[in-house]
C-alpha cells in the first residue's frame, strides 16, 4: 500500500528510522545508564533509584545468573507486578546474554505450569505473595534457580512496615516451600562477588518470549529479538520526543503491567532510553491510592486502557492532579470509547490519543498524532519504517477505503512463535507480512480504522481472552457434555465473558462451574456470566456456532 499517511506525520516525524546504533538492549541500556547516571530511573512506593544505583543492582543481578551456568541465551521468567526488583533483574538478564520470559503474576498453577515448561525457563525471581503457585509446579519444569522478592526489599525502614502489613495484617503472602531458593537483597549481594562477563548479544538474539494467545488459546511465545525491540524503541521515541522538547524532566506513569508489552516498551524501555522516570504503580485497582500517588508527580505522560481511565476520572480527586505538565495520554489495548476521551479532555487539558500494537510486533503498528485536537475514533497513522496492507480473505490487497485483514510489516515484527514453526507460517508471509487477525481500514488521510475482529478474541480490560482454552477448561469438568464462549459487552470491561453449557451431569451447578473456573483459570479470564442450554447451535458437520450465540446470547 502507497504510504499516503506520512502527508499526516506531525512536525518532525521521520519517514524512515535506523534502528542500527546499538547491538543489543544490553548495550542500549549500558550507554543510558552512564549518559544519565545521577538521573531518577524508576520510583516505587515512595522510592527512587537512579540510573547509576539501577546499574550496579542489574550487574549484580546479571552476575548472579551467570553464575548458576546458565549458557546464553537461556530463558528467565520474571514474575512480578510493578515494582522496583522488575527493571532491575529485567536488565540484568538481558546484560547477562539471556532472555526475558513475562510471565503474568496472577497466573494459576496450570496456565504457569504451561509456560514455564513451553519456554523451557531455568530460572525465575517471583514476588513471594505467588510463590505457592510456583511451589505448586516447579518439579515439572526445567527451573533450578529461584528468586524471591517482597516488596519491601528495596524501601529501607518503610519496607519492613510494609512486609508486615502484607504477610500479616492483610495476609497477603500464602505458605509457600521453594527449597534452595535465594532472597533478592541476598542474590544481589552474592551477584556483587562475581564477574559480569560480556554477552556478546547481537541483535537477532532474543531478548523477550512475550506470551499471547494468539488465536489458538493456549499461549504462544512470540519470539521478540534485540532487533525488534530497538527497532520499536526508535519507532516510539521518534513520535514522542518532538512533543516531549522543552517539557524538563519526563515522567511518565506506569500504571499497566510491566510484563504486558505495552508497558514494557512504551514505558519501562522508552523512558530507559531517553533517560525519563517512570512511576511504578503496583496496584492501580486500588484507585483512591493511585490518585493519591497521581498527586505527587507533575508528569507528562501517561498510558493505560479505557477502563483505567474512566475509573480514574470517577474519583472525586482525580480533579485535584496537576496536568500542568501532561503532554501525552495513551490508551492502548481496547478500543478508547469516545465519551471517555472527551471527558479526560475536559478534565486534563490533553487529548487522549489511541494507539495499536500487539505482543508479535513489539508493540507498536499505529500511533495517533499527539497534537490532535480531540478523538478521532482511529487507532493512528502507521510508525515509521512500516508498511501495512489490507487484504481480503483471498489474501489480496483491497482499494483504499475498503475495509479487510490488517497485515503488518516492519523491524519490530517478531522472527516467529517459539518452538511453534507451523504457527509461525499461519501468520507470517514469505514477504514478511504479519496477519494481525484485526479488520480494519484506510481511510483517505491515511488513518487506520478498526472494523471489527476476524477472529473470536475477546478483549477484558485490554487483555486477550481466547474461547479455546476457556472452553477446553470447562470442558475439564466431568459434569459437563458440551461448552461454548463468547464476549458481551461490559461497561466496565469493555467486554466480559459469557460461558454456554450444556450438562452431562443434571447436577452441575453453576456454583460448581465457577470453583472449577477459579481454580484454573487467571481472574480476568473466568466467566461472568454462565448459561444453561439443553443444546448449542452447530454447523452441519457439528462445530458450534459461536456466532449464533453472540447473536442471542446475550
Amino acid at each position: 500500500m502507497e504510504k499516503i499517511w506520512l502527508a499526516q506525520y506531525p512536525a518532525g516525524v521521520p519517514a524512515e528510522i535506523d534502528w542500527k546504533q546499538y547491538r543489543s538492549l544490553g548495550e542500549l541500556f549500558e550507554q543510558s545508564a552512564k549518559a544519565f547516571a545521577d538521573k531518577p530511573a524508576y520510583s516505587n512506593m515512595g522510592r527512587s533509584i537512579r540510573f547509576a544505583e539501577l546499574d550496579v543492582m542489574a550487574r549484580n543481578s546479571g552476575a548472579w545468573l551467570q553464575s548458576r551456568g546458565l549458557s546464553r541465551g537461556a530463558r528467565v521468567a520474571v514474575m512480578l507486578p510493578n515494582c522496583l526488583q522488575y527493571p532491575i533483574f529485567m536488565f540484568g538478564i538481558l546484560r547477562a546474554g539471556f532472555t526475558v520470559v513475562n510471565v503474568n503474576p496472577l497466573y494459576t498453577a496450570r496456565e504457569l505450569e504451561h509456560q514455564l515448561k513451553d519456554s523451557g525457563a531455568e530460572a525465575i525471581i517471583v514476588l513471594e505473595n505467588f510463590a505457592h503457585v510456583l511451589g505448586e509446579v516447579i518439579s515439572r519444569t526445567d527451573v533450578r534457580n529461584v528468586v524471591v522478592a517482597s516488596l519491601g526489599d528495596l524501601l529501607g525502614f518503610k519496607g519492613l512496615i510494609v512486609n508486615f502489613v502484607v504477610r500479616s495484617v492483610k495476609k497477603l503472602v500464602p505458605a509457600w516451600s521453594l527449597p534452595g531458593a535465594v532472597r533478592f537483597k541476598a542474590m544481589l549481594k552474592e551477584g556483587g562477588r562475581h564477574e559480569l562477563k560480556p554477552a556478546n548479544m547481537g541483535q537477532e538474539d532474543i531478548a523477550f518470549l512475550q506470551y499471547t494467545g494468539g488465536t489458538t488459546g493456549l499461549a504462544k511465545g512470540a519470539m521478540l529479538l534485540n532487533r525488534n525491540i530497538l527497532a520499536n524503541l526508535e519507532q516510539a521515541s521518534a513520535w514522542v520526543l518532538p512533543f516531549l522538547q522543552g517539557g524538563g524532566e519526563q515522567i511518565i506513569i506506569t500504571a499497566l503491567p510491566l510484563y504486558h508489552v505495552l508497558s514494557l516498551t512504551a514505558n519501562c524501555l522508552l523512558m530507559m532510553k531517553i533517560g525519563g522516570l517512570n512511576i511504578l504503580i503496583t496496584n492501580p485497582r486500588d484507585i483512591p491510592a493511585f490518585v493519591k500517588e497521581l498527586r505527587k508527580h507533575r508528569f507528562s505522560m501517561i498510558t493505560g486502557v479505557n477502563t483505567l481511565f474512566n475509573a480514574l476520572m470517577n474519583h472525586p480527586d482525580f480533579t485535584k492532579i496537576d496536568f500542568s505538565a501532561l503532554r501525552i495520554s495513551m490508551g492502548g489495548g481496547m478500543a478508547v470509547q469516545k465519551v471517555v476521551a472527551d471527558r479526560w479532555k475536559k478534565i486534563t487539558g490533553c487529548t487522549l490519543v489511541e494507539a495499536y500494537g500487539l505482543s508479535e510486533t513489539s508493540p507498536a503498528v499505529t500511533i495517533n498524532p499527539f497534537d490532535l485536537k480531540e478523538y478521532n475514533g482511529a487507532i493512528g497513522l502507521p510508525v515509521p519504517s512500516t508498511e501495512i496492507e489490507i487484504r481480503d480473505d483471498a489474501g489480496n490487497e483491497v482499494p483504499q477505503g475498503q475495509s479487510g485483514e490488517l497485515c503488518v510489516r516492519g523491524p519490530q515484527v517478531m522472527k516467529g512463535y517459539w518452538n511453534q514453526p507451523q504457527e509461525t507460517l499461519r501468520v507470517l508471509d514469505e514477504r514478511g507480512f504479519f496477519a494481525t487477525g484485526d479488520v480494519a481500514m484506510v481511510d483517505k488521510m491515511g488513518f487506520v480504522r478498526i472494523v471489527d475482529r476476524k477472529k473470536d478474541m475477546i478483549s477484558v480490560s485490554g487483555l486477550k481472552v481466547f474461547p479455546n482454552e476457556i472452553e477446553g477448561v470447562v470442558a475439564m469438568h466431568a459434569g459437563v457434555l458440551e461448552c461454548a464462549v463468547i464476549g458481551v459487552p461490559d461497561e466496565h470491561s469493555g467486554e466480559a465473558v459469557k460461558l454456554f453449557v450444556v450438562r452431562k451431569d443434571p447436577a452441575l451447578t453453576e456454583e460448581t462451574l465457577r470453583a472449577h473456573c477459579h481454580a484454573n483459570l487467571t481472574g480476568y479470564k473466568r466467566p461472568k456470566y454462565i448459561e444453561f442450554r439443553t443444546e448449542l447451535p452447530k454447523t452441519n458437520v457439528g462445530k458450534i456456532l459461536r456466532r449464533a450465540l453472540r447473536d442471542g446470547g446475550k
